[in-house]
């Protein structure tokens, strides 16, 4: 069985045919090259690009039909809502996870939840819940939270 090795080099000077030769004949073949430059821009930045296979997409977004930047995925934004208020009212995971069952949210795998993955998600939560709570939307919502029973 064979096995992969690969090299990357940084770029000092530009390649010459000597040192492409010299590669080729040891055994290596080309297989990309990366250019950059640098350009004036105004206005905003663009966001950044969406590498492929660099990482996993963070529960809640999904890659934008441009290809260029990640989006809020609706579905899984009102998942993480809905968690968010069931940890507000102090329910247990796993009935946190039967009541995503119940109202038919599924994992981004397409499979029923459980404490676990409930679990799992919570840093996720955490992370995106200054957004999330953001707004008019969350000025109603303090309203009632304040009617919740802390440590009762």
């Amino acid at each position: 069985m064979k096995k992969i090795d690969r090299i990357r080099e940084k770029v000092t000077i530009p390649p010459t045919s000597v040192y492409l030769s010299k590669m080729l004949d040891a055994g290596w073949r080309l297989v990309a090259l990366e250019w950059e430059r640098e350009i004036e821009f105004s206005g905003e930045p663009e966001p950044p690009v969406v590498e492929v296979g660099s990482e996993e997409i963070p529960f809640g977004l999904r890659i934008a039909s441009d290809c260029r930047h990640l989006e809020d995925d609706p579905l899984e934004v009102q998942t993480l809502k809905f968690l968010g208020e069931m940890i507000v009212q102090d329910i247990s995971f796993r009935s946190m996870a039967e009541a995503l069952n119940v109202r038919e949210y599924r994992t981004r795998d397409g499979h029923a939840w459980t404490a676990s993955s409930v679990f799992k998600l919570i840093p996720r939560l955490i992370e995106i819940a200054p957004r999330l709570l953001s707004g008019s939307e969350w000025d109603s919502r303090k309203k009632q939270l304040s009617k919740v029973a802390w440590n009762s």
